[in-house]
């Protein structure tokens, strides 16, 4: 069994991974780290709670005046949040005693678990968690002449909201918390220039703002043409679930994500799918896994350094080939003309690997990976 195999190493060793949640972002990063990976941390947004807005304060009295047939709960958090700003406001027990009588929709398990701790029940929870799904029964069932309040998730809800009045209901936005742009911008632009570099393996969305609002950014900074080409083939985009990954896919990327939609599985799906993407080749007697900023060479990790790994994926484009000095210098960082950086690179690869023989020096012409003779035709092309 691979459990039995398992190196010292974390699955995720050797691979940089980008978070850009705001909220339980400690508690991903932490679920990475322990597996191993590097993370950047770049909170796409933050959310602003409402506690004090006068819409919030609105839609409560008119729910409260005016009790609907039908309340859609979209998240634990924003349910909470309402529910604690009216106490503040001296309106909690005369809510929860209206929407004691109406018919409640929940988006997923953890609203539903919000809702059952303000002391109410739901009706009904949708096994995906898509609002898509919700929308797709109220439709079915008919909505015409209908009150339904719908709690907001801190960004509109156009199309939802839109398909329901166009069936004949009168909706109630409930807007308990809005997305805003980080206070610090820079963590982001960090990101995004990472992600441009593919100083990054992977990145992770846990909400649709979130994945949008990073979008927005390399719009406004004229990097999103690049972006969107790491990301759809370099730079592997991990969202939590199908809701998360729309902002991204209406941009022509395709995401990887859970069956199902916790920040567990992600880091779990994560664990499989990169190692998975790293080469791995038979070098001198022994098997080389390049991974993003590290190497595994038999099943131990050898960290090595940036320009190491520029030169070892020059290298592993045509393992077994000699690559000029003049090519490797062209693949080196801001390396400049001067062909002994590959030089000097190249005798601090060889010192991170461990293992100089995995490396040749073809005198006068260059360097090659000393793949294994029975390995020649397979890799001579890739």
């Amino acid at each position: 069994m691979y459990e039995e195999q398992r190196p010292d190493h974390g699955p995720l060793a050797g691979f940089t991974v980008g978070v850009t949640a705001a909220r339980r972002a400690d508690e991903l990063g932490v679920l990475l780290q322990r597996r191993g990976a590097a993370v950047l941390h770049a909170p796409a947004l933050r959310i602003v709670p409402l506690a004090d807005d006068s819409e919030l304060l609105a839609a409560t009295k008119d729910i409260i005046e005016q009790v609907p047939d039908i309340a859609v709960a979209t998240t634990a958090i924003g349910f909470r949040g309402w529910v604690e700003a009216a106490d503040g406001w001296g309106l909690g027990e005369e809510l929860l005693s209206r929407l004691g009588g109406v018919r409640i929709l929940a988006r997923g398990p953890k609203v539903k678990g919000a809702v059952r701790a303000a002391g109410l029940t739901e009706e009904w929870s949708p096994s995906s968690e898509s609002m898509a799904e919700v929308l797709d029964r109220l439709l079915e069932e008919g909505v015409e002449g209908l009150r339904i309040a719908i709690q907001l998730h801190g960004e509109p809800l156009p199309g939802f909201v839109e398909a329901l009045r166009e069936g004949g209901a009168e909706v109630v936005g409930v807007p308990v918390y809005r997305w805003m742009p980080p206070e610090d911008i820079t963590p982001v632009d960090r990101l995004l220039d990472a992600t441009v570099a593919r100083a990054l393996d992977a990145v992770t969305f846990t909400s649709a703002p979130a994945a949008a609002s990073l979008l927005s950014r390399a719009k406004d900074r004229g990097l999103l043409d690049e972006v969107l080409a790491a990301l759809s083939h370099d730079v592997l985009p991990a969202c939590v679930g199908p809701v998360t990954a729309l902002p991204l896919q209406s941009s022509g990327i395709d995401t990887i994500q859970p069956e199902r939609f916790r920040l567990g599985p992600l880091v779990q799906l994560l664990c499989q799918e990169l190692p998975g993407r790293a080469r791995s080749l038979p070098v001198a007697g022994h098997r080389v896994e390049i991974r993003g900023h590290a190497v595994v060479v038999d099943d131990e990790l050898k960290p090595v350094p940036p320009a190491g790994m520029a030169l070892l994926r020059a290298l592993s484009r045509r393992p077994g080939w000699v690559v000029a000095r003049a090519d490797l210098l062209r693949a080196l960082p801001g390396s400049g003309r001067d062909e002994h950086a590959v030089e000097t690179a190249m005798a601090r690869l060889r010192t991170a690997l461990g293992t100089p023989k995995l490396i040749q020096t073809v005198v006068k012409r260059g360097y090659r990976l000393a793949l294994d003779p029975s390995a020649e035709t397979k890799y001579a092309d890739a």
